[in-house]
């Protein structure tokens, strides 16, 4: 059998369970994971390898009507990252009737030189009669190489998802050395752990207003000390993420600690502070900044 490699993405509406099935297949979390719509900004590359492939999995911010500056970058990168894949995983959730933005989103991915595969998600959420009602409107949505029901919770048919999206990569040489699970700068990995911990319990409008920064890593033998800012856009943003007497941001430390220790194989020091950047989401300086 020729050895294939190449790249692929799972697209879809916010909130589809892109990132979660990308951490699913790769089998370490690379791609933090919210409730909250539009939780993805970076995109994120996770490497899966195996005997006879390697297939890089993009992991890229969920395509949507854009209100700031942020919001439109984020839809170029997500169409720039489109351009350039090999097969696109276009994501349904199997619990959620198909919508306007299912159709707007396998129209744009109809022109792209990708493969183009449905991927019905979350399928541990409904019963068979519900699921055969999804592949059914599935079918119907557009041409599809491939259609393939999955839940990354309990792992059903992730294998299958892999063999068919490998199915048509090229072949090629192995792109990344073995030991890569993602190609991603630890402190970028760590800022987005940090923003998920501070994203669990905020008030609805609040997390497409939260940016965190890693600003300094210190490594000793036994202990990372990582100095990280997280960014809102007004005061009165700031006093939600640091809760009463500090009660709020010292759980996000908490949460946040526990996975990056987990990352990181050693004890971590978490030292967070909260800064006010006024309207960052639409300022083109401050994004930059913040790494936009």
């Amino acid at each position: 059998m020729p050895y294939r490699a190449g790249f692929a993405c799972f697209v879809g509406r916010p909130n589809a369970g892109k990132s979660t099935l990308i951490n699913a297949i790769v089998g370490q979390k690379i791609a933090i994971t919210s409730s909250k719509p539009q939780t993805t900004r970076h995109v994120i590359r996770g490497v899966l390898h195996r005997p006879d492939s390697q297939l890089v999995l993009v992991d890229t911010p969920g395509l949507h009507r854009p209100r700031t500056l942020l919001g439109e970058r984020l839809n170029d990168l997500v169409r720039a990252t489109w351009s350039e894949v090999d097969v696109i995983g276009l994501c349904l959730p199997a619990d959620e009737p198909i919508g306007r933005g299912d159709r707007f989103i396998s129209g744009e991915t109809a022109s792209l030189h990708a493969t183009v595969i449905a991927v019905v998600t979350k399928t541990d959420l409904v019963g068979r009669g519900r699921l055969a009602e999804q592949l059914a409107a599935v079918g119907e949505l557009a041409e599809f190489a491939a259609v393939v029901p999955v839940s990354a919770v309990t792992g059903h048919q992730l294998d299958t998802l892999v063999d068919v999206m490998t199915s048509y990569l090229p072949e090629s040489p192995q792109l990344y050395p073995d030991d890569m699970l993602t190609e991603e700068p630890e402190q970028v990995l760590i800022a987005e752990l940090v923003r998920e911990a501070a994203l669990e319990g905020v008030r609805d409008e609040l997390p497409h207003s939260i940016a965190v920064v890693v600003e300094e890593m210190q490594r000793e033998e036994r202990l990372t000390r990582i100095f990280a800012d997280v960014y809102v856009e007004r005061p009165s943003q700031k006093a939600i993420v640091i809760g009463h007497r500090g009660a709020r941001l010292r759980d996000v430390g908490s949460r946040a600690r526990a996975v990056i220790e987990e990352l990181l194989g050693t004890k971590v020091y978490l030292n967070l502070h909260v800064r006010v950047a006024k309207d960052w989401q639409r300022d083109p300086k401050q994004l930059r900044k913040l790494g936009f």
